[in-house]
């Protein structure tokens, strides 16, 4: 099954070797070219299967062969062995028929090391074979940075970078990442918003020769790989919410909010639809950088200024992974898209049809929260149901209870990260200051390290060549 790129200008890619370039070569991202589907019998089937043994079924026909079952097998039991859950995503009820999926019991407290975990092994393996190295180059509104580097780290043929915009993110999620002190584990605090350090790592991607001498590699959400391990979850909730004593809707139907800045986690929730399962309703919790929002509400995607929030992950104007949507949206017209990303580009804006919009809409809803709301909104949540949830998370809940059409469905509300991540807005909301877990106990008193730089690709460029160790 070749993978296509949204821009249409790079070869087909087999998923090996999408998974070791991230962005295609002509700034597009991977799609699959056919969606391999799954029956509602497989699906029901699925159920009794453990979460590993989900994750092996579903990822299988996305890989197509190019690494082996038994050690891909090996590979997922592996990455979640450590998770502190044995089912390791958790489906806590919080009202008539609305569900907490809780995504944030993995090594860094946060759903991405649903994904991370597992892309890391993935990549050390293909590397390895190859007899090669790679630069991992990361770009985080918070999280991803920590879990890219808790799944790297120590890894035989991965370094890895990390840029967060300085003083942008929670200090919980910053030492995360700059207390790991290993060789091949470089932060860099950039000077500049999350969209700063996207379009930093964009820019040394489309450097053909930087790509090829520093093995350049991507952990964030434009690696499709990530994109296919996060299906899994959302598939694991359905299964749990269609389990004895708990009844779907007469169609088998379920609905999903989800907090999301860069699009990718909801866009999971999508194929997961995509390849079977029977999603409803979609459901976007924005912050004031509500360019997912507005896009739902008027058809138009406009970037303004990025607003530092209490939900800094999703403090983005610039939804890298709606690319992959838009692809599927104008029927896979690779032309339609480069005309639509240069209007964007050249105007930071763009318009679809209403005939589109109406199409959008009948899988997504929008809905923002400021942060005075989103305050009220824990305190809301912990009041009803004495549960603590991040910033992140009550905006996801909300979205769901202000946006949801039918509630004989199920609705699963995604927990993105542990409440203890963002202990200042916990405890703002609601006066109690969440706990590190014991093994993070100490993170606030471990020494740090990090670069810092100003918004300069070429400096940047200059730096990773000074720490690519890629074998000729």
């Amino acid at each position: 099954m070749p993978y296509l790129s949204t821009r249409g200008r790079a070869p087909p890619l087999k998923f090996d070797e999408v998974l070791l370039a991230g962005l295609a070569s002509d700034g597009g991202l991977y799609v699959p070219a056919v969606w391999p589907r799954v029956s509602d019998r497989e699906l029901r089937a699925m159920a009794t299967l453990s979460y590993p043994e989900m994750a092996t079924h579903l990822a299988r026909p996305f890989l197509d062969g190019t690494i082996g079952d038994a050690e891909f097998a090996a590979m997922v039991r592996d990455a979640y062995k450590d998770f502190d859950r044995p089912d390791i995503v958790p489906l806590t009820p919080l009202g008539a028929n609305e569900f907490l999926l809780e995504l944030f019991h993995g090594p860094t407290l946060s759903f991405k090391d649903y994904a991370l975990q597992l892309v890391a092994r993935l990549l050390d393996h293909v590397l390895a074979k190859r007899g090669r190295r790679a630069t991992i180059v990361v770009a985080t509104s918070g999280d991803t940075g920590s879990a890219a580097i808790e799944a790297c780290r120590g890894r035989a043929a991965l370094d890895i970078v990390v840029l967060h915009p300085k003083g942008r993110i929670s200090e919980v999620q910053r030492r995360q990442m700059t207390t790991v002190i290993s060789p091949n584990v470089h932060n860099i605090a950039v000077e500049g918003t999350f969209d700063d350090c996207q379009n930093l790592v964009k820019g040394l991607f489309v450097d053909a020769r930087l790509h090829k001498d520093a093995g350049l590699a991507a952990m964030n959400s434009i690696n499709w790989a990530r994109i296919v391990a996060q299906i899994v979850y959302y598939v694991r909730a359905a299964a749990a919410v269609d389990a004895p004593g708990v009844k779907l809707d007469a169609r088998g139907q379920v609905a999903f909010a989800v907090p999301t800045g860069n699009f990718g986690n909801v866009y999971a929730a999508y194929a997961a639809k995509k390849i079977g399962l029977p999603v409803s309703q979609l459901m976007v919790g924005s912050n004031a950088n509500d360019i997912l929002t507005r896009f739902f509400e008027t058809g138009e995607m406009k970037a303004v200024t990025v607003t530092p929030t209490l939900s800094p992950s999703m403090d983005i104007q610039v939804s890298s992974n709606f690319e992959r949507y838009l692809f599927d949206l104008v029927d896979n017209r690779p032309d339609v898209v480069n005309g639509i990303m240069e209007q964007f580009r050249a105007h930071h804006a763009f318009r679809i049809s209403s005939e589109r919009i109406a199409k959008v809409r009948t899988s997504f809803e929008g809905f923002r929260l400021d942060d005075a709301a989103t305050l009220a909104a824990m305190k809301k949540i912990h009041a009803e149901n004495a549960v603590l949830v991040d910033p992140h998370t009550a905006i996801g809940i909300m979205a769901g209870r202000a946006k949801r059409r039918d509630p004989k469905v199920p609705l699963v509300a995604v927990a993105t990260a542990h409440p203890a991540k963002f202990p200042d807005a916990v405890e703002k909301a609601t006066g109690i200051r969440p706990a590190l877990p014991d093994r993070l106990a100490d993170l606030l008193q471990r020494p740090e390290h990090c670069e810092e730089i100003r918004w300069n690709l070429d400096a940047l460029k200059d730096y990773i060549r000074s720490v690519a160790k890629v074998a000729a």
